[in-house]
């Protein structure tokens, strides 16, 4: 099943699909059902319910916000582990585009953007080739629970991500527009941040969340404290916080190098105030290349992580999971390695 969302991007998805991969999959015979989405959550409602024994694969023909739609359909399953074993893909039709450009990058190809992206992925969905992709469970202070495939964000990142919404009839030059627009009015947001590093696991802490599997026993309840075995950051003022588990957050920025789909990592990034705006830009503009962590910035830290739980204290935020805004407040993540299936090269 090949779902199309004919809104994305600038609004030509459906275009690209029949004129770059329609052709593709014929010539290789790979038999496919279109899907053209109608409205916000179509995708997840439409894969929550499916008989998913008719398809081999449900492929994704848009930005990053319909596979968040897809795969929390299937978490939400009474099937989920059956369901969440179904091989997913991705076709790039949106503007950000960030898991496409991390399958092309893991396939160790020289770097593409547009349609260069859009054929390589295209091939790599005619080969078929399926490897294991690692989900982020996210807890809200609603207790509602999302799983995510590429980001948690809050500060900066966020704040880009949404604002430059105005500008998704130029595409990914969109994110650039936005950064040099919060750039002139760059703001700091005071939180606590707490994470559990990348170490032997521990024992799940005591009130750990109790819930449907799979379990996050690493989590304490968001009105617990966090365990020692965590970090907690000493810092209460920050430009911006990312939780990223792909290598790239959008075609053009290449956020962590030596990630990959099923490493079991969080890569946390963060930035914290006292950054100037020059520095910042800078730091955008190595990521194009992924040169951003050696840069040797003070204000930069990147830590790997199994788990983390984020609290605002600034009243006004965005925060942004996969891309898409989420309930402004507390929230805390935890890894489930290799808990999906990803066609990728």
């Amino acid at each position: 099943m090949i779902l199309v969302n004919p809104h994305s991007g600038r609004g030509q998805a459906l275009q690209l699909f029949t004129g770059h991969v329609q052709g593709m999959l014929t010539e290789a015979a790979v038999p496919y059902t279109l899907v053209i989405t109608e409205h916000q959550n179509h995708a997840r409602e439409l894969v929550r319910k499916a008989d998913l024994s008719q398809w081999d694969a449900l492929v994704i023909m848009s930005g990053d916000g319909l596979l968040f739609e897809v795969i929390n359909g299937l978490m939400e399953r009474e099937d989920w582990q059956e369901a969440i074993q179904t091989p997913l893909g991705i076709l790039p039709g949106g503007s950000g585009n960030a898991l496409a450009a991390s399958v092309h990058h893991y396939s160790q190809s020289p770097p593409a953007w547009n349609e260069e992206l859009l054929l390589s992925c295209g091939f790599m969905l005619c080969k078929g080739l399926v490897g294991s992709m690692d989900l982020v469970s996210i807890h809200l202070a609603s207790r509602q629970r999302l799983f995510s495939f590429l980001s948690l964000a809050w500060g900066f990142v966020a704040d880009v991500d949404i604002e430059s919404e105005k500008y998704r009839h130029v595409g990914a030059i969109r994110f650039l527009m936005g950064t040099l627009v919060r750039l002139a009015s760059l703001r700091v947001y005071q939180g606590r941040l707490a994470y559990l590093p990348v170490t032997e696991a521990p024992k799940p802490p005591k009130g750990s969340i109790k819930t449907r599997a799979p379990v996050d026993s690493q989590l304490p309840g968001l009105d617990q404290p966090v365990p020692e075995s965590w970090t907690v950051v000493k810092e209460e003022g920050f430009v911006l916080v990312l939780a990223i588990y792909q290598s790239h957050l959008a075609e053009d920025l290449w956020t962590v190098p030596s990630a990959m789909a099923d490493d079991g990592v969080i890569h946390l990034i963060y930035v914290t105030a006292g950054i100037s705006r020059p520095a910042l830009l800078r730091l955008f503009l190595a990521m194009e290349k992924g040169g951003h962590l050696e840069c040797g910035c003070p204000h930069l830290v990147y830590e790997k992580v199994k788990a983390l739980r984020l609290e605002p204290i600034s009243p006004q935020g965005m925060i942004t999971v996969d891309g898409e805004i989420v309930e402004y407040g507390p929230v805390q993540a935890q890894i489930h390695p290799r808990l999906a299936r990803l066609i990728c090269g």
